[in-house]
């Protein structure tokens, strides 16, 4: 079925064959043909219309995007023309977490925080970010936590004003059920994580530990060196 569908026997927006006419066709029992279809539609390739049967998605415009250098996702999307919306979703104190406090730097005493954003290119969810602070260093983070949609715009309210990051590290994961939900995809469409610390560049204090969520199938990812 894939070599169909990659050799453009089927096109975007055709309904494919009945469950039992694969089962014919491939002479295999229809769970079988019924698996398949179910895997396809957790790797986002068909979908399925109540009552009326599957259809194949069609390829979606893939968004270019840096993962190096100092501009905010904000600011990169809204640079290249994209009509971005953000939904703050989660704002909340963390159980201890040992590795993220050595992150942050932090010493005695403070919690860490976590402020959830989804991130909407054209009505479609397309990352998360989360962003990880001490309070600390932002006292009222969790009054002021739940309306923020920009943590550059955050910070600088502040008084901070030139970001960088030391380092920036890249794998892959499979979303969790509630990371599907949020991001609407399948079960089995790859996740590509980053997680880096954002740095004030004027005191090189840490002010963030950042961890997105990218749906791979939505982006081309640029690992140039951008010193913008």
């Amino acid at each position: 079925m894939m070599q169909h569908i990659i050799t453009k026997k089927v096109t975007p927006g055709e309904k494919l064959p009945s469950e039992n006419a694969l089962a014919d066709k491939y002479q295999v029992p229809r769970t079988t043909v019924r698996n398949a279809l179910k895997k396809l539609e957790e790797r986002g390739v068909i979908y399925s219309k109540q009552g009326k049967g599957r259809y194949l998605k069609g390829k979606s415009r893939q968004i270019q995007l840096h993962l190096t250098g100092k501009t905010s996702f904000t600011d990169k999307m809204k640079q290249s023309g994209y009509d971005m919306v953000t939904q703050n979703i989660y704002c909340g104190k963390i159980t201890y977490d040992a590795d993220i406090c050595q992150l942050l730097h932090m010493g005695e005493g403070g919690s860490v925080y976590k402020i959830g954003r989804l991130r909407y290119i054209n009505n479609e969810p397309i990352a998360i970010h989360y962003s990880f602070v001490n309070d600390l260093r932002f006292p009222s983070i969790a009054e002021e936590g739940p309306t923020i949609k920009s943590m550059f715009s955050y910070y600088r309210q502040h008084g901070y004003n030139e970001f960088a990051s030391n380092k920036s590290l890249l794998s892959t994961t499979f979303p969790t059920h509630e990371e599907q939900q949020l991001l609407s995809c399948g079960s089995l469409v790859p996740l590509i994580v980053v997680e880096s610390d954002c740095i004030d560049v004027e005191s090189e204090e840490v002010l963030e530990h950042t961890k997105i969520l990218y749906r791979s199938d939505k982006f081309k990812y640029d690992i140039t060196m951008d010193k913008s």
